[in-house]
């Protein structure tokens, strides 16, 4: 797995708001944002990579966006897949430099391995829709066999950037064994309530920050990285 100095190891000890928290802007489309985002101080960029979303771009934008970053700030590069196979995955990740495979459909546990054994070079995400508490069971069922948990909020239809937020008290003592981030709903306004409750790793955003999908909203995401830094020195004090 390739991992940025944002990223925090792999056992569910981690000190959480303690450690640096990994902040994740999803649904980049556009290569100037990208930069500025990254230069704004977060930890990595996620590109949807299927092609119902409105928030879709192509592996040669994809690509585009990594090349405006590098080599100045070679953040995380996540591609986010809804039920593609294992081929299409490889050749978006060839294409568009990605360092990252968001699985955010409802590929099963030995659909994440055999995508972890095809790109063992690249980190693996698999995100969960949580309806209910017992959605919070299948963590530990998927865990051996990635290397990141994302928990983001049911929607009948949709596969993320909803808007709809999750019972955050319900994940205090969430421990899959492996990272993991938090998305649904989060928002500059909100968010250094929701670390407070559910103490992730790291959080995933996209509509809490964008003017529009795919259109990010730059002084949303310096309020956001802004509190999310007021609550880790809040953490960090005896």
């Amino acid at each position: 797995m390739q991992s940025s100095t944002h990223s925090l190891a792999a056992d569910g000890a981690a000190t959480k708001l303690s450690a640096p928290l990994r902040v994740k802007i999803c649904g980049i489309t556009q290569p100037d944002q990208g930069r500025a985002i990254a230069q704004l101080g977060a930890s990595a960029l996620g590109f949807i990579c299927a092609t119902a979303s409105p928030r879709y771009v192509s592996p040669t934008q994809i690509r585009a966006i990594a090349e405006a970053l590098l080599p100045d700030f070679p953040i995380d590069r996540v591609g986010v897949f809804v039920d593609a196979t294992v081929e299409e995955i490889e050749q978006v990740v060839a294409i568009a430099h990605l360092t990252a495979v968001q699985l955010h459909g409802n590929e099963s546990p030995a659909f994440c391995q055999q995508v972890r054994q095809a790109l063992p070079q690249v980190e693996l995400i698999k995100a969960l829709r949580v309806r209910e508490a017992a959605t919070l069971d299948l963590a530990h069922v998927y865990a051996p066999h990635i290397d990141t948990l994302l928990l983001d909020a049911y929607h009948p239809h949709l596969y993320g950037g909803t808007g709809a937020t999750l019972d955050w008290a319900m994940l205090n003592r969430f421990n899959p064994g492996r990272p993991w981030l938090l998305a649904g709903g989060l928002t500059p306004a909100n968010v250094q309530h929701a670390l407070q409750q559910a103490q992730p790793h790291g959080i995933d955003l996209s509509s809490g920050v964008e003017r529009a999908p795919g259109d990010k909203d730059l002084v949303l995401v310096a309020r956001l990285l802004e509190a999310v830094a007021a609550t880790a020195a809040v953490a960090e004090q005896p």
